[in-house]
């Protein structure tokens, strides 16, 4: 079966969780065997694993003709794409956009970011994609987070192949409930135009059938799942220390909680004071929680890393004895996943998607700060708990696998394309 799968992160070039999951999912449906996956992105670097997928940059996408040479295309662009593919996608060009700002080959540029004019980049997106479906054979459009899903319903109605949606977050996660309406639309019209919908978590399912109004029986929640660590990474050694390190990774954002952990540590700091406490990630936030930190006294045992990639991640990981996931609205949440993987014990909000999967953690109200609290003190004073929340979660994420997930996806591909 082939799929057109529509993203807008890949690794190693990630700024958050959805590029980790749309690696995650597109190599395990690839393991499971009989899919050709072409995933589009909006600036690919060349670095991209495409072992088991066709990378295709929709900034090296012609939208409008150029005389170029097979040459003079190698050399602008041969590190990310086949010429081959350029001239093929050249030939499916069915509109004139030369209005439009392009580069010599014909083609829009994209930041491959969260830019100030995203919404003109999704836009510009969709005007690709267009190119994209004319060019590339499906059986099946699937399109990750809303802002792919102008892309995916153009797909859909150039190629007539049914359209899955799949729904990361909604605008009601990131926004505490404060949704932009601009949003909240482009994600309901995806929601309408596909044929069925995956969410990530029954916790997203029910926010997309009670505040979108789409029929349940239109969605379907495939959980998340963790790629195996290499044995390079499950060997970083720990750092010696004589302080207890707890740590936050992710968004510095509303979304996340982070206020709650800067609370619940200086809580913990009342009742002991060899802890550290790590807030790694940056985002809008980190300005105010700095300054909450130092309103609260606890400046000198707290520490803001900014954002970690690849290897740093698991570095910090590893220097880690509780991660915490203080997360208000969490549709999933693949992080603390990570984190067990690597051995550290870990605390979920309640209100995460990935609560639903896991047994192994201690699971609090994302607002319980005195339970937070009493759980980051526990793990770092008993360390028969530490142990068992360590080994019996390394073991529990041995079962949780993107293979399993990447099947129930194509179990659903079959069943809107009717093939067996």
């Amino acid at each position: 079966m082939k799929a057109l799968m529509f993203g807008w992160e890949f690794p190693p070039h990630i700024l958050g969780g959805l590029g980790t999951a749309s690696y995650g999912l597109t190599r395990g449906m690839h393991n499971c065997g009989n899919m050709e996956i072409s995933f589009v992105i909006p600036r690919p670097q060349g670095d991209e694993d495409r072992s088991f997928a066709q990378i295709i940059g929709a900034s090296d996408t012609p939208v409008a003709w150029r005389d170029v040479s097979r040459e003079y295309v190698e050399s602008r662009i041969g590190k990310v794409m086949n010429p081959d593919l350029y001239f093929d996608l050249r030939s499916h060009i069915y509109a004139d956009f030369n209005y439009m700002r392009l580069n010599d080959l014909g083609c829009i540029e994209f930041s491959g970011r969260y830019p100030d004019n995203l919404l003109e980049e999704i836009n510009n997106y969709s005007i690709v994609a267009g190119v994209i479906a004319r060019a590339i054979p499906c059986d099946v459009i699937h399109s990750h987070d809303w802002l792919t899903y102008p892309a995916g319903i153009h797909a859909k109605k150039v190629t007539g192949r049914p359209l899955v949606i799949h729904v990361h977050a909604t605008d009601f996660d990131r926004s505490r409930g404060n949704v932009n309406p601009t949003v909240f639309g482009i994600e309901k019209d995806g929601m309408e135009n596909a044929d069925h919908i995956i969410t990530v978590s029954e916790l997203t399912r029910r926010t997309v059938i009670d505040k979108y109004g789409i029929n349940p029986d239109k969605v379907t929640t495939v959980h998340n799942a963790v790629v195996p660590l290499s044995d390079d990474l499950l060997a970083i050694p720990k750092p010696d220390s004589k302080d207890k390190v707890v740590t936050f990774l992710g968004r510095i954002t509303m979304q996340k909680g982070p206020e709650y952990f800067v609370e619940a540590a200086a809580k913990v700091l009342q009742k002991a004071r060899n802890v550290r406490f790590v807030m790694a990630g940056s985002g809008d936030m980190m300005d105010k929680m700095i300054s909450l930190a130092a309103k609260r006294g606890i400046a000198d045992r707290f520490h803001f890393t900014g954002f970690l990639r690849g290897r740093q991640v698991y570095e910090m990981l590893k220097a880690s004895d509780v991660y915490i996931m203080p997360s208000v609205s969490e549709p999933f949440g693949i992080s603390p996943l990570e984190a067990m993987q690597m051995g550290v014990p870990s605390i979920i909000s309640k209100q995460s998607g990935c609560a639903e999967i896991l047994d192994n953690v201690i699971k609090t109200d994302y607002w319980d700060i005195d339970a937070m609290a009493d759980a980051i003190h526990s793990i770092i004073s008993y360390p028969a708990m530490y142990d068992t929340l360590k080994n019996k979660g390394i073991e529990e994420m041995k079962g949780i696998t993107w293979e399993k997930a990447g099947q129930k996806v194509i179990d659903i591909y079959r069943r809107v394309t009717g093939h067996n």
